[in-house]
């Protein structure tokens, strides 16, 4: 039996295909290398500035490696009171909202109604209005009040302009969880809340660890809402005292700057750190509603 060889004209257009495929993986490469440069010089500037005494924009390796720059922001009035205002800032905030998200998604998600779908749409809506569209009329009413000048007045807003977002979020995981295991809890005499609080929440752990994350660094970083609804210095949370470093004529402590800097993400690289095995699991309900 003869065999077919392959033309001619077919190698050459294997060759082809494969210096194209080869060019495509080269450029691909040469963009995740620019976008990672953009990502890690910025990183290498405040590691690097932080131990320069004579820190400027530049990247550059210090002259001498010293901890003054930490030794001069590691003050009360620098760090310790804003940092701590900012967690209680954050903190409670992210508590209410993952709490009323969480009772707001397991409405949505487990009783039907034909108001559902545009409550939802509303609430997405919500997510697209910027926070300073509404600062001025939320200034107004904080004033009229007695909330203005206030930790827990900050909180409930926080709260508010996070939570539209963060039912979004925990209703679609939610939807992840067979609602045949709260039947079953249903038929051994449990309510609907103790069926969302023993079955439901621990099932959608990696959902309710996007949502408090996800919650508390957008409050961690935010400037303008605290800049707006606090008076007092001694209130203020980190995100606005990091101001401080910048002076009235332009002149700017960079090393220190990147001191503090490095601090002020310690608490959010933390969070991370202790959710981040719920962030990698998953519901693990194959085979729970076998049976």
């Amino acid at each position: 039996m003869s065999r077919s060889l392959p033309s001619r004209r077919t190698l050459p257009s294997r060759r082809t295909s494969s210096s194209r495929r080869t060019a495509r993986r080269l450029a691909a490469d040469a963009g995740l290398l620019a976008v990672a440069a953009a990502f890690v010089l910025p990183l290498a500037w405040v590691i690097l500035s932080s131990l320069d005494t004579n820190a400027d924009l530049r990247v550059k390796l210090p002259e001498g490696v010293t901890l003054e720059n930490f030794d001069a922001v590691l003050t009360p009035d620098i760090t310790f009171t804003p940092l701590l205002n900012s967690l209680l800032l954050c903190g409670g905030g992210t508590a209410l909202t993952v709490v009323c998200a969480a009772l707001a998604a397991y409405a949505l998600s487990r009783f039907r109604s034909r108001f559902n779908r545009p409550f939802l749409l509303t609430i997405l809506f919500a997510t697209c209005l910027p926070i300073t569209a509404i600062m001025v009329p939320v200034y107004a009413l904080f004033v009229r009040v007695n909330l203005i000048d206030t930790m827990q007045g900050t909180i409930f807003f926080f709260a508010a302009s996070q939570l539209p977002f963060a039912v979004w979020l925990m209703k679609n995981f939610m939807d992840g969880v067979p609602k045949e295991l709260e039947e079953a809890a249903w038929t051994d005499g449990a309510s609907s809340l103790q069926s969302l609080l023993r079955i439901v929440l621990p099932l959608m752990g990696p959902g309710v660890a996007v949502v408090t994350v996800f919650s508390f660094v957008m409050m961690w970083g935010n400037f303008f809402v605290p800049f707006m609804l606090l008076l007092t210095p001694d209130q203020m949370p980190a995100a606005v005292s990091i101001n401080e470093f910048f002076g009235n004529r332009g002149t700017v402590v960079y090393g220190q700057l990147a001191a503090f800097s490095i601090i002020y993400s310690t608490p959010v690289i933390l969070l991370y750190v202790l959710v981040a095995r719920r962030l990698g699991g998953g519901f693990a309900l194959g085979g729970a509603v076998k049976g």
